[in-house]
């Protein structure tokens, strides 16, 4: 029989083009605990078929259905549903929701931007995953086949920690180079010029740029050429800029105050 962690890594695979590597390295190994009534910041209630603990029978046969499915509802609906169950669900977590409509089908991504609990420990980090994962299944269905590689399911999904998380986290504990956020990001794009120096001052890392000072050669929707090298702009909770620095949060489980700090100087200035 297979068993649920290669059942659910095969129909990561599935559909939407995602490489084999990446889809395994998204699986938690720990024991599946994704009852609501354990995942933290969840209210006690009664448990409904969970899709990470659906059986596989001896034929690699898997089919679930969940019990808020509707049929004929349209993605942009059935995104508003999930994000209102899980606001409702969940309502300490803050949560950001996008829908992807490409050839293979129909994807939803949840990222965590912020929760009143440390998610560094994958013993808290991980159940709290799974459950929300398991939460978003309920609104769907999957038949698939292990062994002959079939899989039919009304959407993808993926669930992680977003960098915003890890920003807020880092701001309420220890964060080094603090900027007021006095810019938006919005604002940001709109102000930073062709011409103007931006210097990295600080990194998580040590490279060729730190300290050199650069000069912008175009400013685009999603990120900035420097002197021929791109810097990718955030999103704007992980972006924070006092008209003279500017702070990009990149932590992670192992370094939530990761973070790029530049100091921008404009041409006209």
């Amino acid at each position: 029989m297979a068993s649920p962690v290669a059942r659910r890594a095969w129909r990561e695979e599935g559909g939407d083009g995602e490489s084999r590597a990446r889809g395994a390295r998204s699986i938690s190994r720990r024991p599946f605990m994704t009852d609501p009534i354990s995942a933290p910041g969840a209210p006690a209630c009664d448990s409904p078929a969970l899709y990470s603990q659906t059986p596989t029978d001896e034929r690699g046969n898997f089919v679930y259905s969940g019990d808020l499915l509707r049929s004929n509802e349209t993605f942009a609906a059935l995104c508003a549903r999930i994000a209102a169950h899980l606001r409702d669900l969940y309502p300490d977590l803050q949560v950001s929701l996008t829908r992807l409509s490409f050839a293979g089908g129909r994807k939803i991504r949840l990222a965590i931007c912020d929760a009143p609990i440390d998610l560094r420990d994958p013993a808290v980090r991980d159940p709290l995953l799974l459950a929300l994962r398991d939460q978003i299944e309920r609104f769907g269905f999957a038949r698939a086949n292990f062994y002959q590689d079939y899989s039919a399911v009304s959407f993808y999904s993926e669930v992680a920690i977003g960098k915003a998380y890890w920003a807020a986290l880092a701001a309420r504990t220890e964060q080094q180079n603090p900027v007021e956020p006095r810019m938006s990001l919005a604002q940001f794009k709109r102000t930073i010029k062709v011409g103007d120096t931006l210097i990295m001052v600080h990194a998580p890392w040590q490279g060729r740029y730190f300290g050199v000072e650069r000069t912008v050669d175009a400013v685009r929707s999603g990120d900035i050429i420097i002197a021929g090298s791109y810097l990718t702009l955030p999103r704007a909770p992980e972006f924070a800029c006092d008209g003279r620095h500017i702070r990009i949060a990149v932590g992670d489980a192992s370094n939530p105050d990761a973070h790029l700090l530049y100091i921008w100087t404009r041409r006209s200035a």
